[in-house]
């Protein structure tokens, strides 16, 4: 399992410092951008992370026509980015396009479907699905294992069942962790490292416990201890 660590501070400067802080263990971990931090500070921010030897995981959720959506991939491949993602509910004709259209890399990122988001209630998904997470996160996991991605999105709850579903080896990363039951803030569906481990989660993704600790390096070293 490895541990992914989300850059949501509210400056280029704060993610940076924390890069830094952390960067004796750059490969032991997964720096994931988002949209926030992408949008705001760009190619030459991830080059920046690059240079600390990081791996990076570009969190942008690609959502479109099937053709908008591969030439999105290949400019994310052109990156150097390590792992990125797509939403599942733009169809499989959609992913398969993505992963058709990364066959001209030697070396292509990993590439993730999302599910469902872990903000989400039951019932607030059920509004839009029509379906139960659980039942619909298993459909959207299926849909992504046979257009060739190499895992899903999806929260603790839902991994077990979704390599069931598909393969052992079909990757899921699991965000919404609270290492050590810290507040949920405006995550729904939350599970601590040791439901993780339980439920095979492949990545974790840690945010606020770590970048709003006054002492994120210990934090770091703790998750690391409980991921051996």
């Amino acid at each position: 399992m490895k541990l992914c660590i989300a850059l949501d501070n509210p400056t280029k400067k704060e993610n940076l410092t924390l890069a830094k802080e952390l960067s004796e263990y750059s490969k032991d971990l997964w720096l994931k951008v988002g949209f926030r931090s992408f949008i705001r500070d760009g190619r030459e921010f991830i080059v920046e992370l690059k240079k600390m030897d990081y791996n990076i995981f570009l969190d942008l959720k690609l959502y479109d026509i099937p053709n908008t959506m591969a030439d999105a991939a290949e400019e994310i491949a052109k990156m150097d980015i390590d792992m990125f993602n797509v939403h599942a509910s733009a169809g499989e004709k959609a992913m398969r396009e993505v992963m058709d259209r990364l066959k001209k890399f030697e070396k292509r990122p990993i590439v993730l479907a999302v599910t469902a988001l872990t903000s989400f209630s039951n019932e607030e998904f059920k509004k839009i699905y029509a379906n139960d997470i659980d039942k619909k996160a298993i459909e959207f996991a299926k849909d992504a294992y046979n257009a060739g991605l190499d895992g899903v999105v999806c929260s603790v709850w839902e991994s077990l069942e979704i390599k069931k579903h598909t393969n052992e080896n079909f990757l899921t990363l699991t965000p919404g962790i609270r290492p050590f039951g810290e507040n949920a803030g405006d995550q729904k569906r939350v599970a601590d490292i040791k439901e993780a481990k339980k439920n095979k989660s492949d990545f974790i993704v840690v945010g606020r416990p770590i970048y709003k600790s006054q002492n994120p390096k210990q934090i770091v070293e703790q998750i690391l201890k409980e991921l051996k």
